[in-house]
């Protein structure tokens, strides 16, 4: 739902309701087994279990983002689904070799980067 920029302006509670400075308030209304769903399924990831698995995914994130950084796989070279598998098995060929490199001479993994808020907890 969407109620009309006329109807919000002159309200004296509009900051409340809403942070657009130019449209008035949205709601999205859902069926009601959509909606049930949606709130069984934010309640199963606030569990420890869920956590545990969703924490793999970090690991697959990061070397989607190594293959991207190093063979620029969000675009395509190459015309043709054989020259783009081509250069995809390529690309996570160097991957897998950088890493190996990194095993090898001990190199550390880069640092996950510290929150202005836990730079203070460690320094005290």
């Amino acid at each position: 739902m969407r109620f009309a920029t006329t109807t919000c302006s002159p309200c004296p509670v509009r900051d409340q309701c809403t942070r657009s400075t130019q449209y008035g308030r949205q709601l999205t209304v859902r069926p009601q087994g959509q909606d049930a769903l949606l709130e069984r399924v934010r309640a199963e990831q606030t569990t420890k279990a869920w956590k545990e698995r969703y924490a793999a995914r970090a690991g697959v994130e990061r070397t989607i983002q190594q293959a991207i950084a190093v063979g620029g796989m969000r675009r395509t070279r190459y015309r043709g689904l054989a020259k783009t598998h081509l250069g995809h098995v390529l690309t996570a060929t160097a991957v897998n070799l950088i890493r190996l490199d990194a095993w090898w001479t001990g190199t550390p993994l880069a640092q996950t980067r510290t929150s202005r808020l836990a730079a203070l907890e460690l320094a005290t």
